[in-house]
């Protein structure tokens, strides 16, 4: 195993072991285990999340692919939204055997597996503001998006999947597999060294927070708050049962992320701080791990949604899976019957598969 030069008092700090005090004698090591995130636990839950993220967001992919006519700009963001959701997944089996037995696939998987989830993060929140933003000129403008259009929704695709993996970059580099002594395993660990440590660190961190949640959540509260504001004016129903959508994927992103950045900023401010702290590392640790696993299933949750809160999306599914001889006409009929959409509605050139 290639042996890596890397910050070891910093790592001592994380990874629980002894820190030596200014007079030279060690102070006992800390003890940041936390009982079922770090083994069965945890790789029982990401396989889980693994596969209902992987089965849900294929049947999104499936459904939008399946729009031969009809598909709105909206439904082109989803499809895209479902791939980064689709790519982060992909990344969990690998965690999930990380958590269980330490890091075995090698320095190269370390890097394109970090970089993979870094890129479908910051993908995925650009593109939940891009929908953000989509829903306000459709809903609060009344702005039509055309099939003439949708190249223009292609290239702003291309750009967000660019840009997410330029700024997925930093951490696929500084990623490496580093074989830790005192857990007697290898780990996936960003390998910061220098005087520059703290700087690249929180540099890193501050990116993720501004860049990947509280630029693209700021974005999100404007165009949604506009937009049901406007739906609250509006008296059609079926505009109503929009506003229950929009409301549920941005309220899950929330859920799922906030968390999760509040105890990145915490750990962030209080890194220098912890030496000796033992009960705060302790609970910090607890709380990155939990709010982690938090955001993880955030990637399976859009498309559970979309299933119990978006009658055209069901419709939809429906429609494609009658097209491929997978249900008879009698079911499709059946399971939309009292639906408020007809056939031409459902093909409609206004209308969102979660909409």
């Amino acid at each position: 195993m290639e042996e890596f030069t890397f910050d070891e008092q910093l790592f001592n700090l994380i990874y629980n072991s002894t820190i030596p005090e200014d007079n030279g004698k060690p102070t006992p090591p800390c003890s940041v285990h936390v009982p079922g995130f770090s083994g069965l636990g945890l790789t029982t839950t990401l396989i889980i999340v693994f596969v209902v993220s992987m089965l849900g967001n294929s049947v999104v992919v499936y459904v939008v692919c399946c729009m031969n006519k009809g598909r709105t700009s909206t439904d082109i963001y989803l499809m895209h939204l479902a791939m980064a959701d689709l790519l982060f997944s992909f990344t969990l089996p690998f965690w999930a055997i990380d958590a269980f037995s330490g890091w075995i696939f090698g320095n190269f998987m370390c890097k394109l597996l970090s970089g993979f989830q870094e890129a479908s993060v910051y993908s995925g929140v650009f593109l939940l503001a891009c929908i953000s933003v989509d829903r306000y000129f459709a809903i609060v403008r009344a702005a039509r998006v055309l099939s003439s259009h949708h190249l223009l929704v292609k290239v702003v695709c291309g750009v967000v999947w660019l840009v997410a993996g330029v700024l997925s970059l930093p951490v696929a580099i500084q990623r490496e597999s580093i074989h830790a002594r005192d857990l007697h395993q290898n780990i996936c660990y960003e390998n910061l060294t220098g005087e520059s440590i703290e700087h690249w660190r929180v540099g890193l961190r501050v990116l993720r927070h501004t860049m990947g949640f509280f630029l693209p959540l700021l974005v999100m509260c404007v165009c949604y708050g506009w937009t049901v504001v406007t739906l609250f004016h509006c008296k059609n129903q079926h505009k109503h049962k929009a506003m229950r959508v929009i409301l549920a994927v941005v309220l899950a992103f929330i859920l799922c992320w906030l968390p999760h950045n509040i105890t990145v900023l915490i750990d962030t401010l209080l890194q220098g701080e912890l030496h000796g702290q033992c009960d705060t590392r302790y609970r910090v640790e607890m709380m990155l791990n939990v709010t982690k696993v938090l955001a993880f299933v955030h990637c399976a949750v859009n498309p559970v949604l979309y299933a119990f809160i978006g009658e055209k999306f069901r419709n939809q599914l429906l429609t494609a899976l009658y097209k491929h001889n997978l249900i008879s006409k009698r079911v499709l009929m059946a399971h939309r019957k009292g639906s408020v959409n007809s056939t031409s509605s459902i093909r409609s050139r206004n209308t969102s598969v979660t909409i």
